[in-house]
């Protein structure tokens, strides 16, 4: 059995990096939205039995660090396009490699949200009986994607997401940063992963905090085809929020980092005039 399996793993091993990062971002991508969408769904589905808030703040945080932890060495594990878009805004990466990481990341969520609709579709069947609603008493479609309260207006859900999202991608820049606090490779995944839980805890009631356009639109397309309907996206005029917000406070959150902290370290050529 040993050889057979070294003999496919030869045949499948690719030298391309392009190929690389995107089986990486496809992956780490997946966990993220698996662990955490499955964590919603057991909190809805079992109608807080087996569930709650704070159960859903840690899954998310901790499939932001098991995707890291996947990812990280072979792509950097972005796992959010938001984080792609804006660190090639910056010129922290390369924007030939933005539109194939994102999709890779589109793609890993979307088909995180077809294996937790696989592992619930008893459980569905059994709290809805088959019908399938967005909201109320008996919605499901917020286990895949986010959706806000009934008291909250648009312009604030969209601050809501930007800000959010600038907290999240200014963490990640002190996080990485070489010339900050030293942070060891292996704990990079667990520090960001907490950033994660503590957005949640703080700035998850508006809207769910979903932060990240891979993780909310990419399995909203899978309900809308999956039996809640295309009613999915013009539900109180919501998706595009979870989309251009975080893009917006990405790239804000980044730029907040490089103005205040970053951009002002000394240069070698400066530490050596003083010296």
């Amino acid at each position: 059995m040993e050889k057979p399996m070294k003999q496919i793993m030869a045949v499948c091993r690719t030298e391309r990096v392009w190929l690389r990062e995107i089986l990486a971002e496809f992956l780490g991508t997946f966990f993220l939205v698996f662990i955490g969408n499955n964590s919603v769904a057991q909190k809805v589905l079992s109608e807080e039995k087996y569930g709650q808030f704070l159960s859903i703040n840690f899954s998310y945080g901790i499939g932001v660090m098991v995707g890291v932890l996947v990812a990280g060495a072979a792509s950097g594990g972005h796992l959010n396009p938001a984080v792609t878009f804006a660190l090639a805004a910056v010129g922290k990466f390369p924007f030939r490699k933005v539109l194939y990481y994102m999709l890779a990341q589109y793609l890993g969520a979307f088909v995180a949200a077809a294996c937790t609709y696989m592992i619930y579709i008893d459980a569905l069947q059994n709290f809805d009986g088959g019908i399938r609603q967005i909201a109320g008493e008996k919605g499901t479609a917020g286990i895949f994607a986010t959706y806000p309260q009934d008291y909250l207006s648009l312009g604030v859900g969209f601050v809501d997401q930007v800000l959010g999202t600038a907290v999240l991608l200014a963490m990640i820049c002190a996080i990485t940063d070489p010339r900050n606090q030293v942070v060891s490779r292996g704990m990079v995944s667990v520090l960001v992963g907490m950033v994660v839980v503590a957005i949640g805890v703080s700035l998850g009631y508006n809207c769910g905090y979903p932060n990240n356009p891979a993780r909310d639109l990419a399995p909203r397309f899978f309900t809308a085809i999956a039996g809640w309907s295309f009613d999915v996206f013009s539900y109180e005029y919501w998706s595009w929020i979870p989309v251009l917000g975080p893009h917006v406070g990405a790239l804000l959150g980044t730029a907040v980092y490089m103005f205040f902290v970053e951009m002002h370290w000394p240069t070698a050529e400066s530490i050596t005039t003083k010296s």
